[in-house]
């Protein structure tokens, strides 16, 4: 069996993942691969300690158990672009673009998201401690088991935040239910020129089972690829996929924003990502300088990128 983990299952940024599984792409391509969940350290740690083979995430996470691209690299794109959104209540003054509303305001985040979400308000010049921004994980976003941007949805119903920074099936959830409003979608230009670049949502693995067993890699790649041109020939197969892994209220909804994020299911790992996604951890600490393009992307996948 080999084990992907996510430290999100219910989202559509690393759909492509758990797609694979649902519709037998993986068996299809002749390995036994399953989807889990583990906190985005958890699961970079137990990549890195050998007791999982992938990890389906924040490409830049990788890094967190091994620093300068030592030891693992990213094999594709699960989907293109900086995954995350701030989303606020809906019946606060704010319009789309207008991140200085935040001021004064509850802003859940996850570990891991949060870093790019820092980021983002530093580069427009928003001090949280100076602006009397408290940012920290809802209530209940952090547990076992549990997906930060449907829990997030919950709090913001609930008035425990005032806001979340989750990908787009948390904002969606929050903007059905009439409770939130997307402010920054950083992938469709909203926010600071780059924000939208900080990582994508990737594949990763160890050089140790990339020397030890390509073809197994290779069979996941393709897997993720062809999950990919599957959804986009048929949105609504994400239905199906959501319906046997999701609660129902996010397996209803999973194929309308899998259907809105078409054009971000792309699987190729441009060198001008890989740059961006470097700048950005060299300024948050994550990355000491600039690293090559072939220390972070094993180039022998990229034909089955097709």
């Amino acid at each position: 069996m080999i084990r992907i983990s996510t430290p999100d299952l219910i989202t559509n940024s690393y759909f492509p993942a758990l797609a694979a599984e649902e519709l037998g792409l993986y068996r299809e391509e002749g390995i036994d691969a399953h989807v889990e969940l583990l906190p985005s350290l958890d699961a970079v740690n137990a990549l890195r300690d050998g007791q999982v083979d992938f990890v389906a995430g924040g490409a830049h996470s990788t890094l967190l158990a091994f620093p300068g691209w030592k030891g693992a690299k990213v094999v594709v794109t699960l989907s293109q672009g900086t995954p995350w959104l701030l989303v606020l209540r809906a019946d606060l003054p704010a319009r789309r673009g207008d991140i200085a509303a935040i001021k004064g305001l509850r802003i859940g985040a996850a570990p891991g998201p949060d870093r790019a979400f820092m980021r983002l308000l530093a580069e427009v010049g928003i001090d949280p401690k100076r602006d009397g921004i408290a940012i920290a994980p809802v209530p209940g976003g952090t547990d076992p088991g549990a997906s930060f941007g449907v829990v997030a949805a919950d709090a913001l119903e609930k008035r425990l935040c005032d806001g979340f920074w989750a990908n787009a099936l948390g904002s969606e959830t929050a903007v059905r239910r009439g409770v939130g409003k997307i402010i920054v979608d950083v992938r469709r230009g909203d926010g600071p020129p780059g924000a939208g670049q900080y990582t994508f949502a990737g594949l990763s693995t160890t050089d140790a089972l990339i020397d030890r067993d390509p073809d197994r890699v290779s069979a996941a790649v393709r897997a993720i690829v062809r999950a990919q041109r599957m959804l986009k020939q048929d949105p609504k197969r994400a239905t199906e996929v959501g319906r046997r892994r999701f609660p129902p209220a996010a397996a209803e909804i999973i194929a309308t924003v899998v259907e809105r994020d078409l054009p971000f299911y792309d699987p190729v790992i441009s060198e001008a990502s890989v740059t961006a996604m470097n700048r950005f951890a060299q300024s948050i600490g994550m990355l000491a300088g600039p690293v090559p393009y072939d220390q972070v992307v094993p180039t022998r996948f990229r034909a089955l990128w097709g």
